[in-house]
């Protein structure tokens, strides 16, 4: 295989970062309207929510790119200028929208739980968009540090890598069919965005030590020490996660 792998229409021939990345854009926001039917929240209010949650995700992934890049901006700004332009980072887009979200919530005088409907928009987009990169290749920066385990992929460079972007649309797949089982148990409103959210964010503290990035805090990238103190935030939410409380039928019996 060749990387960047191009999907020719024609004589066109279109980029696969550019491709995937506008799929899981265009499905996940589908997936947000057509979950916001069954929401609680008068529509006006979810419009809302659903813009401020999108500027604070444009806003937060563009500013943990910065961090996560700012080892290249003494000698290679022109390429720092190039990734702050292009690049952004799913962590960043998370705790950006969910800061987002929260204000306009406060704003508009939401009080309810709202994060449940974007929880698996946001696993379907981020599944496919990594697809994207990982047919993107080097240029895309996600990839592994070198392996000799068998499923090493060259990407280019003559250096089998993990492939760290296959690792998590697999962890994707598994989260998405987690969730799906533990909704049928007890839980509160917005449960489901913080377990995603934990479980996410875990994963991506734990598979970022296998990438070839910046570690400049701790041993850790700026990424890194995102999901970190994301996790110290929820950690009252943490044990729930594994609560599979049978749900109580409240219906009164006949005696």
């Amino acid at each position: 295989m060749i990387f960047p792998v191009y999907f020719g229409i024609g004589k066109l021939q279109i980029h696969p970062h550019f491709l995937f990345e506008s799929l899981a854009y265009t499905i996940a926001f589908r997936l947000i309207l057509l979950n916001s039917r069954k929401d609680t929240i008068p529509v006006t209010q979810r419009t809302s929510v659903i813009v401020g949650g999108m500027v604070g995700a444009l806003a937060g992934a563009k500013a943990l790119v910065l961090l996560q890049h700012l080892d290249l901006l003494p000698q290679h700004w022109q390429q720092f200028l190039l990734l702050l332009i292009q690049g952004k980072t799913v962590v960043g887009a998370i705790l950006g929208g969910l800061i987002g979200v929260e204000l306009t919530k406060k704003i508009i005088g939401v009080t309810r739980s709202t994060g449940d409907v974007f929880v698996y928009p946001l696993i379907v987009g981020t599944a496919i968009g990594r697809i994207g990169c990982f047919l993107t290749g080097l240029s895309d920066r996600t990839y592994g540090i070198a392996t000799n385990l068998p499923w090493g992929v060259d990407f280019g460079d003559g250096i089998y890598r993990h492939p760290t972007q296959l690792y998590e649309i697999i962890f994707l797949v598994l989260l998405m069919g987690f969730l799906h089982i533990r909704s049928r148990y007890q839980r509160q409103e917005g449960d489901l965005f913080k377990f995603y959210t934990i479980s996410y964010l875990g994963f991506r503290l734990i598979v970022d030590f296998i990438k070839p990035d910046f570690h400049p805090f701790f041993g850790m990238t700026a990424i890194q020490i995102a999901c970190l103190l994301a996790l110290v935030y929820y950690r009252h939410s943490l044990v729930n996660i594994f609560k599979f409380t049978p749900v109580i039928n409240n219906r009164s019996r006949i005696n």
